[in-house]
């Protein structure tokens, strides 16, 4: 696999020397600054491909190339939309950029409700709590019926939090769930927003009554036009799996598990229509074997995030160690080495350890908590090569 690195572009307080020290070897990135449904144009891809290219790395992965709301639910400019997308593919590829990341989460990307939560190592690490999650569903967001989606033992937790969470506690979790962890990516809203609840409810109105084949009807649309784009220009646009992988806010989600992922796979049934194989998101479903997956996977497999979770009692999870959890790291990385291998990898989603925590760094991305699992995967890796070339002595000794 090739080691690459998630950039946030030139506000990054993880400069390209830091990154160049620990051995990495490409950069995904994206343009921050383009707008949702815009356009990117030539110039700014070309900008981002010389800055990266001038430090001595490659432009490896764009992540991500955000897909506009009206065309997840089908608005009516849904079609100028994707027109901007085609062209920003083309743009992209007359530059040179081959792997392309994308996800069709409605409204919200990954979610958390603790961005910090203390592990026994002294290390925190992101955590969902679905108790909290509930909570915020249904007595800060309010949203309509809300409380049917949740199981009553579930809910009389919900009942029990709200006679113990405080205002700083709710002012909290609103910043955790919709501000923090989408702002500086693409965000539907930035950081500063003064009302964020109210425009959420906004965001969430066109989706209602949605329902999953609905979104899979506009996931099958879109791709249908931009496949044969990415045909023509060498582009491998790969989607990413749900986060956590089941329906919240009364959104549908349908990149979930095995029969999701095939079902898009099928739906255009084309190389170029592929998967970001984020075993930190699969894992989180209870249902899903990771190593099977990616085995099963690995053909249509342009891109890998290697993260793990661990599930915990009452449907909560926090970021396991890259070595342990539900990910099964060590299996999924022997799989695509295997099957598929110079897959470009990124860790993903590292603890705070040492001083990470004082370092203003965006959520998920530590410099100290990635470093060190990159250090631990690369180990891994050797380790897998090692054996790979040791397999013929092995025989002949047997």
């Amino acid at each position: 696999m090739k080691k690459t690195w998630r950039w946030f572009g030139k506000k990054d307080r993880i400069t390209f020397d830091m990154l160049r020290q620990i051995g990495v070897e490409g950069i995904v990135t994206a343009l921050y600054d383009t707008p949702n449904g815009e356009v990117w144009e030539t110039e700014a891809i070309r900008e981002v491909k010389h800055t990266i290219e001038n430090a001595g790395f490659h432009w490896a992965v764009v992540e991500s190339l955000p897909v506009a709301e009206t065309i997840k639910y089908g608005g009516k400019d849904r079609d100028t939309c994707i027109e901007h997308y085609k062209q920003s593919l083309a743009n992209l590829g007359r530059a040179g950029i081959r792997t392309v990341c994308y996800n069709f989460m409605p409204v919200i990307d990954w979610i958390r409700t603790d961005l910090a939560c203390p592990c026994p190592d002294g290390t925190t690490s992101l955590f969902f709590s679905k108790t909290r999650f509930a909570y915020f569903d249904c007595h800060i967001l309010g949203r309509k019926d809300a409380a049917r989606d949740y199981t009553p033992q579930e809910m009389a937790r919900v009942e029990a939090l709200a006679h113990t969470i405080t205002p700083a506690e709710e002012e909290a979790l609103v910043d955790t769930i919709i501000v923090k962890t989408q702002g500086f990516i693409h965000g539907n809203i930035r950081t500063g927003e003064r009302h964020p609840v109210a425009l959420f409810r906004r965001l969430l109105a066109p989706y209602e009554g949605m329902k999953a084949e609905d979104l899979r009807d506009n996931l099958r649309y879109f791709l249908r036009e931009v496949i044969p784009v990415c045909e023509t220009w060498g582009i491998n646009l790969c989607i990413h799996p749900d986060d956590p992988p089941w329906p919240v806010l009364g959104l549908p989600r349908i990149v979930t598990g095995g029969e999701d992922i095939a079902r898009i796979l099928r739906c255009v049934d084309n190389p170029r229509n592929g998967l970001t194989f984020c075993a930190g998101s699969l894992s989180a479903g209870a249902g899903n074997d990771l190593p099977d997956l990616a085995r099963r996977f690995a053909g249509r497999t342009h891109y890998v995030h290697l993260r793990s979770t661990e599930l915990l009692p009452g449907g909560d999870f926090r970021e396991a160690s890259h070595l342990q959890g539900g990910g099964r790291l060590v299996e999924v990385a022997r799989i695509f080495e295997e099957i598929h291998p110079g897959l470009p990898m990124r860790i993903d989603h590292g603890r705070l350890m040492f001083d990470d925590a004082t370092r203003g760094y965006n959520p998920g991305y530590s410099f100290f908590g990635r470093m060190y699992a990159l250090a631990q995967m690369d180990g891994v890796l050797a380790a897998i090569h090692s054996l790979e070339s040791h397999q013929p002595l092995l025989k002949e000794k047997q």
